[in-house]
């Protein structure tokens, strides 16, 4: 009998060394969770204050929306899609209104969202009247039998539709418009930097989410990379590149599109975690440690069990997450780990 309880302690041992040596850690899944980004890059920490709140405040608002709709009982789909919608309207982020400025001065806009639980996803490129891009990839998800639309064949899905239009003078303003000026005076407009920010010429809004059916979701949009050529399509409306969710993870990426294109990185780290059964954290880390360079990239995700991870091997991205298990954290800086 002592022989036999020797045994039975020795294999219960072996069994907790090794969820301490695999980082294991057993823990409660969260009913609902969301996570939302504005964009990735090198923001200073002596922002002016002034300018810091009023991002974190839209970062605040923007996820109470979010969270309302999915402790209310909505879809994922419904809450990327709604948080998504009030960033495209917020001129403080590169998307709908507040947009960067093509090579010609115009703007064109992307967007892609996708269901998790039935792998639907709809995307458009190109856009140039349509106030909430976000919403017409809904729609093209949900009313078409198609995934993808660009340019003319977009703005001809959306007369198709009720969707709100507009002038495509209606996503300026000043503060895009001067950093487009500055583009110009350059040659090498790559290392031009938003005077107010400081982030580079590029950026994206997105959202990801579980609901309380156990169904992800994620969204992203943009309106690309400042003085960007004609026709420049970046990650975000490519399925898999910048925007993808299934069953188990959704993630929407920020940063340099042409790298995230190449790596096809939301998809990769949905791949990792499947075939690897990685952590959600683990999986970012793949990507942004082994496969992107510093620099390159922000990503958000949420997984099946509720869990929440947003990071970047930037400097630093606006982003904020929840979820129904008492994880709250509104962020900008790498070191923000403050949670609310």
């Amino acid at each position: 009998m002592t022989r036999l309880l020797a045994v039975v302690f020795f294999i219960l041992m072996g069994f907790l060394l090794k969820g301490c040596e695999s980082g294991y850690q057993e823990q409660e899944d969260a009913e609902w969770a969301l996570a939302l980004h504005g964009g990735a890059g090198d923001i200073p920490e002596d922002l002016p204050e002034d300018v810091r709140d009023d991002y974190l405040e839209a970062l605040e608002a923007t996820l109470a929306i979010g969270e309302e709709i999915l402790i209310d009982g909505g879809s994922a789909v419904e809450a990327v899609e709604y948080v998504v919608r009030s960033l495209e309207d917020n001129p403080l982020f590169n998307a709908g209104r507040g947009s960067v400025f093509t090579r010609e001065g115009t703007h064109q806009l992307d967007a892609a969202i996708m269901d998790g639980s039935t792998l639907d996803a709809g995307a458009v490129t190109g856009l140039t009247t349509v106030k909430n891009p976000v919403t017409l990839a809904r729609l093209v998800m949900e009313t078409s039998d198609h995934i993808f639309f660009s340019g003319e064949g977009a703005e001809r899905f959306a007369d198709s539709t009720d969707i709100e239009r507009v002038e495509n003078d209606w996503f300026s303003t000043e503060r895009r418009h001067d950093q487009w000026l500055q583009f110009q005076q350059k040659e090498d407009s790559s290392t031009q930097q938003d005077n107010q920010t400081g982030q580079s010429g590029f950026g994206t809004v997105g959202a990801v989410a579980l609901d309380r059916n156990g169904h992800l979701a994620s969204a992203t949009s943009t309106g690309g990379m400042t003085n960007k050529m004609y026709g420049r399509i970046g990650d975000v409306p490519i399925i898999g590149s910048g925007t993808y969710a299934n069953s188990l993870v959704a993630i929407s990426a920020t940063g340099s599109g042409e790298e995230i294109m190449r790596h096809v990185s939301a998809r990769t780290i949905a791949s990792y975690m499947e075939f690897t059964e990685s952590s959600l954290d683990e999986a970012l880390d793949f990507m942004l440690d082994e496969r992107l360079e510093a620099g390159d990239a922000g990503f958000i995700a949420v997984d099946i069990h509720g869990n929440i991870s947003m990071k970047m091997n930037t400097e630093s991205m606006f982003r904020a997450g929840g979820n129904s298990v008492e994880f709250r954290q509104v962020a900008i800086w790498e070191d923000d780990e403050e949670n609310e």
